[in-house]
C-alpha cells in the first residue's frame, strides 16, 4: 500500500499532478485546495500523503491515488467518504474549499455552504450533516497558513503572466488585468480561474 510519495512535480492537469520518483511517474488526483498549496515550480521535491483505492471498471480494477499535503486532511477525507453516496471522486471535487471550512460547515449545520460544493447538492448536504455533525470538530481547527495562500497566489499570477504574454498583451496590461482579477476574486486558487476572471473583467 502506498502511503506517501516524494519526488519532483513534473506536470499538473485537471486536478491531477504527476510526480517523478526516480524515473517512475505517479499520477495523483488532488483537489484544487491541495493543488494550490503545492510548489509547482519543480525546484524542490513535493511530499504528498496518499489515499489509495481500486476503481472497478467492468472487468478490471484500476488503482487510483488521491493526494493531500497534511495527514489530518486525509483523515477528514476518509470520514467524508464514509457518508452514503459520497465516493472518493465526488469528495475530491467537493474539497475545492479548504477542509477546515467544510468541517466547520458540517459542525454548524450550514446546508447552504455544503450544497454549493462541487458534486454535492441539497440531498447530499443533508446526508453529510446527519452523518458527521458532532464528529468532525477537530478538523475545523486545521490552520490555513497565510503564507501558503500568498505563495500560491504568486505562483498562479506568474503562470497567468506567461500565458497572457504569449497572447500578445504587454507587461503593463498584464499587471493591471491580474491585479484587477485578484482584487475581485481573492479566493482564486488556480491559474484557470484567474484567467477566467481576467476575461470576465474585460467584458
Amino acid at each position: 500500500m502506498i502511503s506517501r510519495i516524494k519526488g519532483k512535480l513534473v506536470e499538473t492537469r485537471d486536478n491531477k499532478v504527476v510526480v517523478d520518483v526516480g524515473g517512475i511517474c505517479y499520477e495523483i488526483n488532488v483537489s484544487s485546495s491541495t493543488l494550490s498549496r503545492l510548489d509547482k515550480t519543480g525546484d524542490v521535491p513535493v511530499e504528498i500523503i496518499v489515499y489509495h483505492y481500486l476503481s472497478i471498471d467492468k472487468n478490471r480494477a484500476i488503482p487510483v491515488l488521491i493526494g493531500f499535503t497534511e495527514e489530518l486532511e486525509k483523515d477528514f477525507f476518509e470520514k467524508f467518504i464514509s457518508v452514503s453516496g459520497i465516493g472518493p471522486r465526488v469528495a475530491v471535487k467537493a474539497f475545492s474549499k479548504p477542509p477546515a471550512l467544510i468541517a466547520r460547515a458540517i459542525e454548524e449545520g450550514d446546508y447552504n455552504f455544503l450544497q454549493a460544493l462541487d458534486g454535492i447538492g441539497k440531498q447530499k448536504a443533508k446526508q453529510i450533516i446527519a452523518s458527521l455533525q458532532g464528529k468532525v470538530g477537530r478538523f475545523a481547527l486545521i490552520k490555513e497558513e497565510e503564507h501558503s495562500s500568498l505563495a500560491a497566489h504568486k505562483e498562479i499570477a506568474q503562470e497567468a503572466r506567461q500565458i497572457l504574454k504569449r497572447l500578445q498583451y504587454n507587461a503593463k496590461e498584464i499587471e493591471e488585468m491580474i491585479d484587477k482579477a485578484l482584487g475581485a476574486r481573492p479566493d482564486i486558487s488556480t491559474t484557470e480561474d484567474l484567467l477566467n476572471e481576467v476575461y470576465r473583467q474585460k467584458h
